[in-house]
């Protein structure tokens, strides 16, 4: 009971920061996640062992170039950079699908460690702090519902995993994970998406469905990689920060490894409208 009670407090704490954020003001969200990939960032370190930090250096670097310089300065070609990130982190991203499913065992050399981390992680908060702006424009509500998606399928996933989950997702990773849990959240997932549809018009109903299907489905990919990172370091958590719910990287897994999926979906979204 004592370990349910400071897991609810803790979650609801880290809730009630993000939210406040994404309200508050667009310098504050931008800090705020610059904060959680620097500390996913430690965490990634520790988990594949890599030394030195030359990656939290190359991470501001990422951040200041694509967070600020790159929206303000009109004379930088933005799509073309933007386009260059995208496709090294998608590659990243398809890398470590391969690397979640392959039955052999892969010992990362330094620079594939330091290149994973760099776009899987960095690259992830990147687009994850890119996603609101559109247009000129902070869209808090579209942002919100993404977060609000993830929680919704971490949440119903386990529930109904708990009462009803009998066939494993992938033992071999993550022996707890199911796939009427899956599906569970999917489905939750997805009927939240339509009703925000209704009630935030920046993009439409079957969009949001869309949206919703692409961050449930990506995340939950995501989540399983993370889980092999930890799997293969022999530990139970990526960290300690957050009381209840491990490391920064446990509670943001799904986010970042979905973020670049969804930009992506988003920006087709505006292409074809």
């Amino acid at each position: 009971m004592k370990q349910i009670l400071r897991r609810a407090l803790t979650g609801a704490v880290y809730i009630v920061l993000i939210l406040s954020a994404v309200f508050l003001d667009t310098d504050a969200f931008d800090f705020l996640f610059m904060t959680f990939g620097l500390a996913c960032l430690y965490e990634y370190k520790r988990l594949v062992n890599l030394k030195g930090y030359h990656i939290f250096i190359a991470y501001l670097l990422l951040w200041w170039v694509y967070i600020y310089l790159i929206p303000d300065h009109v004379f930088l070609n933005n799509e073309i950079l933007i386009n260059i990130l995208m496709l090294c982190t998608l590659a990243v991203n398809t890398f470590l699908l391969y690397y979640l499913f392959s039955k052999k065992e892969k010992q990362f050399t330094t620079v594939q460690k330091f290149i994973i981390g760099l776009f899987y992680i960095s690259g992830g908060c990147i687009f994850l702090t890119m996603i609101p702006y559109k247009n000129n424009a902070f869209a808090q509500y579209l942002i919100a519902g993404i977060f609000i998606l993830i929680w919704i399928n971490d949440t119903f996933a386990y529930l109904v995993g708990s009462a009803i989950g009998r066939t494993k997702l992938y033992a071999k990773v993550s022996p707890k994970k199911t796939i009427e849990g899956a599906l569970g959240g999917l489905i939750f997932s997805l009927t939240a998406a339509y009703f925000m549809g209704l009630y935030e018009s920046i993009i439409s109903p079957m969009q949001w469905i869309l949206l919703a299907a692409i961050i449930v489905i990506t995340g939950n990919l995501g989540d399983l990689v993370e889980s092999k990172f930890k799997r293969v370091a022999g530990v139970k958590d990526s960290g300690a920060i957050l009381p209840g719910h491990g490391g920064m990287l446990d509670r943001l897994d799904s986010l970042v490894f979905a973020a670049p999926f969804a930009y992506l979906l988003l920006n087709i979204f505006t292409y074809v409208s």
